[in-house]
């Protein structure tokens, strides 16, 4: 699960932190919870701004396949999402 903490900042294009992983080598678990992290951020009350719809959130988490997400994560989870509302 380390490594999986540690690069969840990656982005799927090179552009993350801490050290600019890209694609594949990023640790798929890194991937996974980088998915499930930022959707859970975008639809979480923050003391500095309301949840987003979960439309609003999905479409951002499509609109970023590729670039911050793999693009085959985000498809699955997009699904999976869909299929739970």
């Amino acid at each position: 699960m380390i490594p999986g903490i540690y690069h969840h900042h990656e982005r799927y294009d090179g552009k993350g932190y801490s050290q600019q992983l890209k694609g594949e080598t990023i640790p798929l678990n890194a991937r996974i919870i980088a998915i499930a992290d930022s959707y859970d951020a975008m639809t979480s009350n923050r003391p500095y701004r309301s949840a987003l719809p979960f439309e609003v959130a999905i479409d951002e988490i499509e609109r970023n396949k590729g670039k911050q997400f793999d693009p085959l994560l985000a498809d699955i989870f997009i699904r999976n999402q869909r299929k739970s509302v």
